[in-house]
């Protein structure tokens, strides 16, 4: 390779990397598509994921026409180091893998650049499609008069009744069964709220028996299963 294609080649290659840079994201946002590509799909989109990856593997194929660019150099070099490089180079990068390589680092490139330009267009669209466009005749001092027909005047709306809501009402001292309540627990705070005073396990062994009979209906063979929403009325 003559030192004018080398060095045309270093240019070549330090503007493929700007371009790869500007197309996909830093180095952490790779990472994180390589790593866990399905939580950057659920946050960022599958093109986004797409793009990710598809800069990731042109990054990877840049690297080995970095390195065959950095041999082929060496190679040029006198001596034993130039022999050695020439050999690293023909091991590495065969002609046939340097052809391939420009091949797909092309392919790559041509996938992402439509989603890049459709990126940098959507802003020019949007922007088009919210400014308004001047129609209608032009008066006398080609002022511009809109030939819409006149809006009406809004009328008032009926007020509107509000609906009464159509759920049950909860009977005065019934318990409204919450996610994690036990029958245990209705009954210890219904006999507290009764009398005042914290009752004993007995007492409380005994009114959960009573509530289980008032409500059997609603609970079901097993005092122990509650289930939210349900409504317990209190024993008598």
């Amino acid at each position: 390779m003559s030192t004018r294609r080398l060095i045309a080649t270093v240019i070549g290659m330090a503007g493929l990397a700007w371009c790869l840079r500007l197309v996909g994201g830093g180095l952490d946002e790779l990472a994180a598509a390589a790593g866990d590509p399905q939580s950057v799909a659920d946050r960022a989109g599958a093109d986004q994921l797409v793009l990710l990856l598809a800069t990731a593997l042109a990054w990877l194929v840049w690297g080995w026409g970095a390195l065959g660019l950095l041999l082929t150099a060496a190679a040029a070099l006198p001596g034993v180091l130039g022999r050695a490089a020439g050999v690293l180079l023909t091991v590495a990068v065969p002609a046939g893998a340097r052809r391939a390589a420009g091949v797909l680092l092309g392919l790559t490139l041509t996938a992402t650049g439509p989603l890049v330009a459709t990126v940098v267009a959507a802003p020019a669209a949007v922007a088009s499609t919210l400014a308004p466009e001047a129609t209608g005749s032009t008066g006398p001092a080609g002022a511009v008069v809109p030939d819409w027909p006149s809006q009406a005047p809004a009328t008032a709306a009926p007020p509107v009744e509000e609906a009464a809501p159509d759920w049950p009402q909860v009977p005065t001292g019934a318990h409204v069964v919450l996610r994690g309540d036990c029958l245990w627990d209705v009954a210890e705070h219904w006999l507290t709220q009764r009398d005042g005073t914290p009752p004993t396990d007995g007492q409380v062994a005994e009114a959960v028996q009573r509530w289980w009979a008032a409500n059997a209906a609603v609970i079901g063979p097993d005092p122990d299963v509650l289930l939210p929403g349900q409504v317990l009325t209190p024993p008598g």
